[in-house]
Parts: structure tokens; sequence; C-alpha cells
């Protein structure tokens, strides 16, 4: 191991436990960013799940065979507007000069951006916990064995370093905290055009293929089958990973390329 190595990682852990003592003392951005996913699950339970429910299923509604339905979408859908506070943070930091100060410190270029992306998987995950205890009390009801939940969590974990790195990308390039969050929509509205709400089947034939193949509803529908012991389908799970490991490094090469030309502030 070179002598670099373990200074690398001293600063990362430096940059994360920042993050998260950040995180902490605003807690503001991520509890608005937890708070949407959880009103859009009450929201489709309690007022659509009926119906809902029976147009998925073609019979009479159940609107526990719903909440089964949505909550993997739902748990995606968090991953998504949390990576989205990354993107902020990012701008953030930025815009303030902490970045300028951090260049000129003899510490890891890397890890500041390595920092704020474990720092966000970490408090996603966290998230997640939260909202699936609030679906548990609804009525979310897993059939999971415990490697399904290992392989969930595995999955949920990928994605959301796959959409973290994208956002520190945004986050880089946007001008300040409000041009980061306009940049960042299209990774919050594409859970609302996969199979988080609705079957693919169910949409317009020309609608459904973009639906079908865009990153989410792959990933959507292989937690469904963990979850609920469905059975994920070779041909999810490969896109699953396909998505995940293209998204994790075009993230990084155009966040670290990005990062290394940024002018000092």
């Amino acid at each position: 191991m070179s002598a670099a190595a373990p200074h690398a990682f001293r600063d990362n852990l430096t940059m994360l436990r920042r993050n998260l003592l950040h995180a902490r003392r605003y807690p503001s951005l991520t509890l608005n960013l937890l708070l949407t996913p959880v009103i859009l699950l009450l929201l489709f339970v309690y007022v659509f799940g009926d119906v809902m429910s029976a147009g998925i299923t073609g019979g009479p509604a159940d609107r526990a065979d719903y909440v089964a339905y949505l909550v993997p979408g739902i748990l995606l859908l968090t991953v998504a507007m949390t990576s989205l506070g990354t993107a902020v943070s990012v701008a953030t930091d930025m815009t303030e000069g902490i970045i300028a100060r951090f260049r000129t410190m003899a510490i890891s270029r890397a890890s500041v951006l390595i920092g704020h992306v474990i720092g966000s998987v970490i408090q996603t995950l966290m998230a997640l916990v939260v909202l699936l205890a609030i679906a548990l009390a609804i009525g979310f009801r897993p059939d999971a064995t415990p490697v399904e939940w290992i392989a969930a969590a595995a999955l949920l974990a990928s994605v959301s370093l796959a959409l973290t790195w994208i956002a520190v990308g945004i986050g880089l390039i946007s001008p300040n905290a409000e041009g980061a969050s306009n940049i960042g929509q299209p990774l919050v509205m594409l859970p609302f055009l996969s199979s988080a709400f609705v079957p693919v089947d169910a949409m317009p034939r020309w609608f459904g293929w973009f639906a079908e193949y865009q990153p989410f509803s792959p990933a959507i529908e292989t937690l469904r089958g963990l979850l609920l012991g469905s059975g994920i389908g070779t041909k999810n799970a490969v896109l699953t990973v396909a998505w995940c490991v293209g998204l994790t490094l075009l993230g990084y090469l155009w966040s670290k390329a990005r990062f290394n030309r940024e002018p000092r502030r």
C-alpha cells in the first residue's frame, strides 16, 4: 500500500464526518426531502388506493394489494429525492467558498466529493428505514427471506450511490443551490414516469417502452420481486446492474473532471 493511501482514507473519513455533522446541524433539507415521499405514500394509499388497486388487479378493490405494489416505488422515489439534496449541498459548498479553502489544504481532492457521496448514501439508507417503518405501520407486508432483504438493501444502496454521483456533478455545474435544485428535477421526475405507481402494461404503447427501460422501472421491479417473493426476472436484474454501474461510472468521471477544472472562487 502506498504512503498516500492511509492519508486519503483519513481525509475521506474527515469529509464524511463533516457532511454528517452538517446534516445534523441543518436537518431541514433532509426532512423536507423525506416528507414528500411520506406524503405521497399516504396520499396514494388512503386517497387513491381503492381506485388504483381495482385498476391494477382488474377485480374488487384491495388496498393491501396496492400498498404492496406501491411501497417499492416509493422507496426508489425517496432515493431520488435524497440525491437531489446532495446536488444542493455541493452547489452550496461551491458558492460559499469552502471548496476553494479545501484546495489550499494538504488533503486528497477526491475526498471532498467522496465525503458528500458516502454521507448522502448513509442519510438515504436512514431515510429508507424510516419510510419502511411507516409502510409497515399502514399495512405493507413483505415476504422476503434474510438473503432477499440483504439483496434489497444492496440494490437500494447501489441505486443511491449511482444517483448521488450524478447529483454531485449537477451540483458542480450549478451556479447556486436554487439552480442545483432546478437542474436536478429530472432525477425526481423519472420515478413518476416509471412503474412506481402503475404497471408499464397499463401505459400507452408509445410511452411504455421508455418507462420499461429507463433506470427506475427495472430497479423497482427487481425490488418488488425481492421484497414480495415474486421473482426478479433476469431482464430486470441485468438492466438494474447495468444502469447502476453505468451511472456510477459516468457520475464519478463527470464529477471528477468538473471538480478538477473548476476555477477557484
